[in-house]
């Protein structure tokens, strides 16, 4: 089959859609993510306008395309040419005030119908009561930061649900470390740009709990297209006892000391912190509670002893160009390494 313009956008689409949804699904199966299937307020509020604007442009497109083919058929040449030119018309004023008077009214309603969606989705402030969260882009993963609880996690972003009576929204504060990166999560809002040096704000309130996929949306380097974003929204008792999982300090656990301390010995604690040690970094993801994520490397793998220690022996494997360096370390001391991260609950 013929690769035709139709058949190039349908395959860009299916690629974009499902890129998150099938690396970000290492240790689930999920649906690609659908801005057609909102389960948050501010995309139900984006679909809406969206839905609005296609059926006013749809209408134009069949206007146009049904004057245009009545003109061609009515007037095309016949076969028989008497030399005569059809009948000129040079003015004609309800033509020329339908034509003036339906693009301002159409514009108008679009200005502001789009207006009233961008008061609401556009804050700059997070209300009382909201869960205040503050994400930081990095090469080439996301950094959650929950300065109401003191704790902060990595590629993986937890917040309540709100049911039909009310509920707690996330506010969303958005940074980036290095370069201009995107924050997309289709069923929950759209994306907003993370630039380097700048303030951000977006806010998603879902309305159901679930794991929600979303991709980074604007080119950063080497690994874009496996810096993916996870969202797991919880009821509100459940994200109250994530939030008291995450504050505890990691266990010291006696059985894979010498992992602990083959670790704690290496130039990982100037990137990585995890509390309760003397790992204090803050240029890589917080380890504190690593195994409480389904993933690694922001999403492309599961979070496994098998796949802990194959990216501690050589991240570059995973993700080419990663900043994460290999240390260089052998066999059983990676092993080592390994077991004691996987105690960190």
């Amino acid at each position: 089959m013929p690769l035709t313009l139709v058949t190039l956008v349908r395959l860009v689409a299916v690629v974009l859609l499902a890129g998150a949804a099938g690396a970000a699904s290492a240790a689930e199966s999920i649906q690609p993510p659908s801005m057609f299937s909102p389960v948050s307020t501010p995309a139900a509020e984006i679909l809406e306008l969206s839905w609005l604007v296609i059926g006013i442009t749809g209408a134009i497109f069949v206007v146009v395309e049904t004057l245009l083919l009545v003109g061609i058929v009515r007037y095309r040449r016949g076969r028989k040419d008497d030399g005569r030119e059809p009948a000129q018309v040079y003015a004609s004023g309800p033509i020329e005030m339908a034509w003036t008077i339906v693009p301002i009214i159409i514009v108008a309603v679009l200005f502001l119908v789009t207006t009233r969606s961008i008061a609401t989705l556009q804050k700059d402030s997070a209300p009382p009561g909201w869960l205040d969260v503050t994400l930081v882009g990095h090469q080439w993963w996301w950094e959650f930061r929950y300065p109401e609880y003191g704790i902060t996690t990595a590629n993986e972003l937890h917040v309540p649900t709100s049911g039909p009576g009310g509920g707690r929204p996330t506010f969303l504060t958005l940074h980036s470390a290095d370069v201009i990166h995107s924050f997309w999560i289709p069923q929950l809002a759209g994306k907003t740009d993370v630039i380097p040096n700048r303030e951000n704000h977006m806010w998603i309130e879902p309305r159901e709990s679930g794991l929600f996929v979303g991709q980074c949306a604007e080119y950063c380097g080497t690994q874009h297209a496996n810096m993916l974003i996870r969202v797991i929204a919880h009821p509100p008792e459940e994200f109250e006892a994530w939030v008291q999982s995450q504050q505890q300090d990691a266990v010291d656990d006696p059985e894979v000391r010498a992992g602990r301390n083959r670790f704690l010995s290496t130039a990982c604690v100037n990137c990585h912190r995890v509390t309760g040690t003397r790992a204090d970094g803050s240029f890589g993801p917080d380890l504190t509670h690593l195994m409480s994520r389904a993933t690694i490397g922001a999403g492309i793998v599961a979070n496994n002893r098998e796949n802990l220690i194959a990216w501690v022996k050589d991240p570059d494997h995973f993700k080419p160009g990663a900043l994460m360096p290999a240390m260089g370390l052998g066999d059983p001391e990676v092993e080592r390494v390994a077991d004691y991260l996987l105690t960190l609950q």
